[in-house]
């Protein structure tokens, strides 16, 4: 067994706590430590709840001395997006505004996850009201990438995205709005599942845009992932079996168009390894072209900033000083959209979801697209000079991503390799409705014929 027993994987840990290699205690002291050392100083971490955690460890070693099993993740530690609710302590959703707010619930998915026995250890770092594809928080200070501390991690999920990219806990949970699972495990290099809108509950988790807001796994491989949706569907092991299932005579759509109209050649090449990769596995290729996608941005753009300006009306009147500008600039264009305008957007969804699927996959199984067109950028070309410099820099992180969440589709980001200066490069694999089993099982089936997972930053 690794003596530093953070590194280990999600359904590694569980394998070993349940046949008491390792002891709960003894995994959770390990995270615990590598967060307050190395999580601090990538200003991953927001809070940790030391004692309770050890004392939930602790009983849940006690509870499998007496052959007691509390659930699959019986004694495995983890730590969360500081917008996951837990009645009675302080969740901040990385803003000054709710510094002092105290959940008065706990959150759906935190209670399956209590109830699958897993340790809760504290709440990670994230963008300001979940409103950054890059990780800027203005009063808690940039998120830094464990692969290269001047380039952004993503966001909004950024504490998750860093924390299990640097090998700190074994999985995290994020919340996703145009992109917020996926960008930050494309720039940290590891696996991030955004499911169909509505599979996964959201109560008890600080909103953005009820329209568009899905809660979904961070984790380093696609089997840990579909460990944690198990759970989080409260599915049995439906998700772990569809891993273990061929892909031999699917078919993947490479979608074209919008999706290839800013990549950077290096980008380009390891998309083409990637679904050379898969093509071996079995999986026949068909080239298609996406439609245009204006629609499908407008729309995602109208319901997240209508329904994020609704929940945040009066503190926009009475504590404007308190947003970053970025934030705040994002969220007051929703208090002038007619009502029409709103339900124009939604009206118009099924719709372009349908164009979506009958032009950029056809009959296909599976699209490929890029994650992040353009590679991880830079905290300092996110962040200052130009406004409008600044702003392009931020919209090229959200090309690929932004339409799926209007759509409703699910998403995964998947490692594919590392640009000449050694930071991560990813390709979104995006299915039908509920398909997350199939995605989940060739994502699997790539990361099994490729290395790319096993390399760590640190």
């Amino acid at each position: 067994m690794v003596e530093r027993l953070y590194e280990l994987g999600l359904t590694e840990m569980a394998t070993a706590i349940a046949d008491g290699s390792i002891s709960s205690v003894a995994a959770t002291q390990a995270c615990l430590d590598a967060l307050d050392t190395t999580g601090r100083r990538f200003n991953a971490v927001v809070s940790l709840r030391r004692d309770e955690a050890l004392e939930a460890a602790h009983q849940a070693d006690q509870a499998r001395a007496q052959g007691r099993v509390l659930g699959p993740l019986h004694g495995v530690p983890m730590a969360h997006k500081d917008l996951f609710y837990r009645k009675g302590e302080v969740s901040t959703g990385g803003t000054l505004i709710r510094k002092d707010f105290v959940a008065p619930v706990t959150a759906t998915v935190i209670e399956r996850l209590d109830q699958a026995g897993a340790i809760d250890l504290g709440r990670l770092h994230m963008a300001e009201f979940a409103m950054s594809p890059t990780g800027y928080n203005i009063h808690h200070g940039h998120g830094l990438n464990p692969w290269s501390a001047d380039h952004c991690p993503g966001g909004s999920s950024s504490g998750s995205g860093i924390a299990v990219a640097a090998r700190l806990i074994p999985a995290a949970l994020g919340t996703d709005t145009g992109g917020s699972i996926r960008h930050p495990a494309a720039m940290c290099g590891i696996f991030g599942l955004k499911p169909t809108w509505g599979l996964v509950p959201t109560t008890g988790v600080m909103p953005l845009s009820h329209s568009l807001d899905v809660v979904g796994p961070m984790t380093r491989s696609p089997e840990d992932a579909a460990l944690l949706m198990d759970v989080l569907t409260a599915r049995g092991t439906a998700y772990r079996e569809a891993c273990k299932g061929s892909v031999k005579g699917m078919t993947l759509a490479v979608v074209g168009g919008h999706y290839r109209t800013q990549t950077r050649p290096d980008v380009e090449a390891a998309l083409a390894d990637a679904a050379t990769v898969i093509a071996g596995l079995g999986v026949t290729l068909r080239h298609t072209i996406g439609p245009d996608l204006a629609l499908a941005h407008a729309g995602a753009h109208v319901l997240m900033t209508v329904e994020a300006a609704t929940l945040h009306r009066h503190w926009l009147e009475t504590r404007p000083e308190d947003y970053a500008p970025q934030v705040r600039g994002r969220i007051e264009p929703g208090l002038a959209y007619p009502a029409t305008r709103y339900v124009e957007a939604l009206a118009m969804r099924a719709d372009v979801t349908r164009a979506w699927l009958d032009q950029a996959m056809g009959d296909a199984d599976f699209a490929l697209i890029p994650a992040l067109q353009q590679g991880v950028p830079t905290i300092a070309e996110t962040t200052e000079g130009d406004p409008a410099a600044v702003a392009a820099a931020i919209a090229r992180c959200t090309l690929s991503t932004r339409a799926i969440n209007y759509l409703g589709l699910p998403s995964a980001s998947i490692l594919c390799g590392f640009d000449p200066s050694g930071l991560p490069i990813a390709f979104q694999l995006v299915g039908r409705p509920h398909s997350e089993g199939l995605i989940l099982r060739m994502s699997a089936m790539y990361s099994q014929a490729t290395a790319w997972h096993l390399k760590k930053p640190l």
